[in-house]
């Protein structure tokens, strides 16, 4: 409680006139501040073709959290190997853990597949759950809501625009979730095979099932023999596709879905919103997912 109200005395004395500076870990943080808070300047650490687990410390990172007022992050262990050192060194007292300016997403909502505590030899486990939370509609909407109320814990002066801005986003999000549940439902009960855990969230709500995953262990390349041993358990029934992420390299998976046959294709999707202008928002990224997804084996 010490160290919040701190953080929060710290920004005031910095002039509640001045538009909010934020740090976001992730490329979909950034998007959905901005969506929050337009007028908010706003600093992305990472971006789609980067593996958010390990981002190395850049004196540039350190400089952008030095001036931030507002933090937003995913928590859940996700930038574990990063963040703390940047918080360290930036020694910005507003966006260390417990303060105000400190918004962990995964603090937030439920999240799912938690694991015992491993050890490195064991990969990216997370014993708190999977912590890429961001890829369900669901869950997005209920830490939009929660950022909301830090934004207007930050900034009570500007308190009835955020709620507005807040109303505004949730009644859009609403509608679009209707219209990607109705748009995707000859998804519902088929089968991928994926590289990590990054889409379970989405696979979960689409209703779709992941049946493999290419890495051996969460975090570790895929290996020519466990590629092997995943193309003997699926080639009986070869999934709708296989699945990777933009930052990972698509050449284990291309050879898995060439030695599938059966119309199973290669989808390298963005698991988050990029610069590109292929998924510049939040809702785009939900759209282009979904309809690569639907396109015909």
């Amino acid at each position: 409680m010490r160290s919040s109200l701190t953080a929060l005395l710290l920004w005031a004395s910095a002039g509640a006139s001045q538009a909010l500076t934020v740090f976001a870990c992730e490329p979909e943080w950034a998007a959905l501040v901005r969506q929050l808070a337009p007028q908010a300047q706003v600093t992305s650490a990472t971006h789609a073709r980067q593996d958010p687990h390990h981002i190395e410390a850049r004196p540039s990172l350190i400089a952008a959290l030095r001036r931030a007022d507002l933090a937003v992050c995913t928590g859940a262990a996700l930038e574990a190997g990063w963040l703390p050192m940047l918080q360290q060194r930036a020694g910005n007292a507003r966006v260390q853990d417990g303060a105000a300016g400190m918004f962990y997403a995964a603090d937030h909502v439920t999240l799912i597949d938690p694991r015992p505590p491993g050890t490195p030899f064991d990969g990216d486990v997370h014993s708190e759950g999977n912590p890429h939370v961001h890829l369900d509609p669901d869950r997005l909407l209920a830490i939009a809501q929660a950022l909301s109320q830090r934004l207007q814990q930050l900034e009570p002066a500007r308190a009835a625009a955020h709620r507005e801005r807040w109303q505004a986003f949730e009644a859009d999000w609403r509608t679009r979730m209707a219209a990607w549940r109705e748009r995707a439902a000859p998804l519902r009960g088929t089968q991928v095979a994926a590289q990590h855990s990054t889409y379970a969230y989405l696979w979960h709500w689409l209703g779709m099932a992941q049946v493999a995953d290419l890495e051996p262990k969460p975090g570790m390349p895929p290996t020519p023999g466990h590629l092997q041993r995943v193309l003997e358990a699926m080639r009986a029934a070869p999934p709708r596709a296989v699945v990777v992420s933009l930052y990972q390299d698509g050449r284990p998976a291309q050879w898995l879905a060439q030695q599938l046959g059966g119309g199973t294709r290669l989808l390298q999707l963005p698991s988050t919103v990029t610069e590109d202008g292929q998924a510049p928002e939040l809702a785009a990224l939900f759209d282009g997912l979904i309809a690569q997804l639907l396109e015909p084996r």
